[in-house]
C-alpha cells in the first residue's frame, strides 16, 4: 500500500438543537477530517477534537496543525522506510511511527484510522470483522445535554425515549444534578436505563451531594472529578453507591489497567479518539474483560464516519452496556454520509469494507471551512 497524499479538511455542520454540557455549549460541530490516498484505496479519519480546549487540551485547528506539520511527514518517512524493506504501510506501524510527539492522541487517532481504513478497503475487510465484532446491532443510548429547565429537560427526555433509545445520560454539573435526576426518575419510572456524567464538574469534597443520587438507581456516574485525580475517583467510590465510570481519565490501556487497580471505576468509556485510536481501543477493551470490568462506547458528535467505526468497536463482547452511539439525527439535519437509523433502539453494525461509511462529495463539500492537499 503505497501512500500518495493526505487531505485534510476543516468542517463546520450545524447541530440540530444546542448541546450544553459543564464545559460549554455548542451550536454548530467544528472538527476535521482525514482522507488518505493510496495506490489501492482511499481511507478517512474523523479528528473528533472540539473547536476549543475544553475537553481535552487538543483543539481542532491546533490537531490540523500537528497533522500536518508533524504527523503527515513523520508517517511518510515511515512508509518510506517500509518501501526501501520491500513491505507495505499497514496500522500497525502507524502508532510507532508517530510515537516521538507526545501526546495528541485526536490527531493520531484519525490519521491512524485514515490508514486502517484504506488498508482495510484494500482487503475488502469491514472493521467490524477485523476487530472481531460479534453482534450485528448495538443498543443505542442518547446523551441529553444541560437544559434551562427541568420541564425543558423531561420534554427532551420524553422525546428521545419515544424514538426508541434504550439508555438515556444526562449531562450534569453543580447546580443540575440531583433535581433533573429526580424529575426524570419520578416521570419516566426506575425501568428507565439512567447514568449522568459530570465531564470533571465537581471536586471530592463534592461527595456528599454525589452521594444524593444514590436512591435513583443510576447505572453509573460518569467523570465526577478531574481527568488526573485518579486516586480522588478511588476514595470517591467508597463514599457513593452508584458506579463511578472513567471517561476522560482513560487515555490508555495502561491508565486503564491502573484505574481498575487502583478502584478508581468500576465502568470504562472507551472513545477511540481520545486513547488514540482504534488499535488501542482493542487493548483498552482486552483489558477490561480480562478484570471483569464492562466498557460501552462514548462519542464525541461524530459524523457517520466517526460514527460507522464507533458502532463496529461497540459490537465487540466486552461492550455490555448501551453506549452513546445515536442515530445521525440525534445531532445533525443532513450528515455528510448515509445516516444510520434507530431501529427498535439499535444501529446496524457495518460490514462495508473499511469502517463502514463513506462520505458523500456533495454534502462533504457543503460543510467543508477549508481543505488542503499534502503530496507525499
Amino acid at each position: 500500500m503505497k501512500l500518495i497524499g493526505v487531505e485534510l479538511r476543516r468542517l463546520a455542520i450545524p447541530l440540530v438543537a444546542p448541546f450544553r454540557t459543564s464545559f460549554g455549549t455548542q451550536q454548530t460541530r467544528e472538527l476535521g477530517l482525514i482522507r488518505v490516498q493510496t495506490d489501492s484505496a482511499d481511507g478517512y479519519g474523523e479528528l473528533v477534537t472540539m473547536a476549543d480546549p475544553v475537553y481535552s487540551s487538543e483543539y481542532t485547528d491546533g490537531a490540523i496543525a500537528v497533522v500536518r506539520d508533524y504527523l503527515v511527514p513523520m508517517l511518510a518517512a515511515a512508509a518510506a522506510r517500509a518501501a526501501a524493506q520491500s513491505r507495505d504501510l499497514d496500522p500497525w506501524a502507524v502508532a510507532p511511527a508517530l510515537a516521538p510527539i507526545k501526546g495528541h492522541r485526536m490527531a493520531k487517532a484519525a490519521l491512524e484510522t485514515a490508514v486502517l481504513d484504506a488498508w482495510l478497503r484494500e482487503r475488502s475487510l469491514s472493521l467490524a470483522e477485523w476487530l472481531g465484532a460479534t453482534r450485528n446491532t448495538v443498543a443505542a443510548g442518547v446523551s441529553v445535554g444541560i437544559m434551562d429547565s427541568v420541564p425543558q429537560l423531561l420534554d427532551a427526555v420524553g422525546g428521545y425515549l419515544a424514538e426508541g433509545y434504550v439508555r438515556i445520560k444526562l449531562k450534569i454539573e453543580p447546580g443540575w444534578d440531583v433535581e433533573p435526576v429526580r424529575a426524570v426518575r419520578e416521570r419516566f419510572g426506575d425501568e428507565v436505563l439512567l447514568q449522568v456524567d459530570a465531564n470533571t464538574a465537581y471536586t471530592l469534597g463534592d461527595a456528599p451531594q454525589l452521594a444524593r443520587l444514590d436512591p435513583f438507581g443510576l447505572l453509573l456516574i460518569e467523570q465526577p472529578l478531574d481527568e488526573e485525580d485518579v486516586r480522588g475517583h478511588a476514595e470517591l467510590a467508597k463514599r457513593i453507591k452508584t458506579p463511578v465510570c472513567l471517561d476522560e481519565s482513560i487515555v490508555s490501556a495502561r491508565a486503564a489497567a491502573d484505574a481498575i487497580a487502583l478502584g478508581a471505576c468500576a465502568i470504562v468509556n472507551i472513545k477511540p479518539g481520545r486513547v488514540g485510536g482504534y488499535l488501542e481501543s482493542r487493548r483498552i477493551h482486552d483489558v477490561c474483560v480480562a478484570h471483569g470490568v464492562p466498557v460501552w462506547c462514548g462519542g464525541m458528535l461524530e459524523t457517520g464516519l466517526g460514527r460507522a467505526a464507533n458502532v463496529a468497536l461497540a459490537a465487540l463482547p466486552g461492550f455490555t452496556l448501551p453506549g452513546d452511539t445515536s442515530a445521525s439525527d440525534r445531532y445533525y439535519r443532513t450528515d455528510i454520509t448515509e445516516p444510520f437509523t434507530l431501529v427498535d433502539g439499535h444501529l446496524a453494525v457495518p460490514r462495508e469494507p473499511g469502517i463502514g461509511r463513506s462520505p458523500i462529495p456533495e454534502l462533504l463539500d457543503t460543510v467543508t471551512e477549508t481543505r488542503e492537499w499534502i503530496a507525499l
